[in-house]
């Protein structure tokens, strides 16, 4: 291990870590505890509250391969602590490598490159990381109310010729959530593209992996939406991921 890599994962950076996320997991269990005495006080009956705590801590661990494959993928160049922390707390994956990728472009590096990274890039690099998804903390406090008085309201009923009111067209929330995905789609395959375009030094592998990524999580959108196997929707994220990366390590190794 070298230093850099030896420095990013010191032990007192663990502890740091680790403190942080005894906190929120501490936090969490007074939620758990409050939650259920708030519904025996409501005469919710204790059968039901234990089902929906098994119930939702079983579909947890699922969603959670993604998380962790994230972690695996950061720790490389920033180290497990911070990986750690920032994928366990209000981080996401897809947020996570993009912005350290531009922090690191921003800097002069040709990415992020162990070989390349040091304590100064770090430093920037994960200062940018979490100045960055603290804007959504902020929109919450300041502007989540007012939003979610939009999402949640009713869309409009159009009329028929005949008068009988016809099916609701889409409300705001469903067009801001589409036009959100496709836009965060384009500016990935954008990139994509950018990189796989002829010319030397051309890098076509994040637009394969991209393809084999899109084509899983097709083949389980399928399953889920068409045949009802609605179970498969809690790990699809993860499968199509892992089938991903597997396809990308065997391509380049015939390669």
């Amino acid at each position: 291990m070298n230093e850099y890599l030896s420095r990013v994962n010191a032990g007192y950076f663990y502890l740091l870590v680790a403190v942080v996320l005894g906190f929120i997991t501490v936090m969490s269990f007074v939620f758990l505890v409050k939650s259920y005495r708030a519904g025996i006080r409501i005469g919710m009956d204790k059968k039901v509250l234990k089902k929906a705590i098994v119930s939702s801590a079983t579909f947890t661990l699922l969603p959670s391969i993604s998380i962790l494959l994230g972690v695996i993928a950061l720790s490389g160049t920033l180290g497990v602590p911070f990986s750690w922390l920032r994928l366990s707390v209000i981080g996401a994956l897809q947020y996570e490598l993009n912005v350290a990728e531009i922090a690191a472009q921003s800097l002069g590096l040709s990415g992020l490159r162990l070989d390349e990274l040091n304590m100064d890039a770090f430093v920037t690099i994960a200062l940018v990381m979490t100045i960055g998804i603290l804007g959504g903390v902020f929109c919450c406090i300041f502007f989540l109310k007012k939003y979610l008085g939009r999402i949640n309201k009713a869309p409009k009923k159009t009329e028929k010729a005949d008068g009988d009111k016809q099916a609701s067209n889409p409300g705001f929330g469903a067009h801001a959530t589409t036009a959100m995905f496709i836009g965060l789609c384009g500016a990935y395959i954008g990139a994509y593209v950018g990189k796989a375009v002829p010319r030397d030094g051309s890098d076509w592998m994040p637009l394969f992996v991209a393809a084999v990524a899109a084509a899983a999580m097709a083949v389980f959108e399928y399953f889920v939406r068409k045949k009802g196997k609605a179970a498969l929707d809690n790990f699809s994220l993860a499968a199509s991921m892992l089938i991903a990366m597997a396809a990308a390590v065997l391509v380049c190794g015939i390669v």
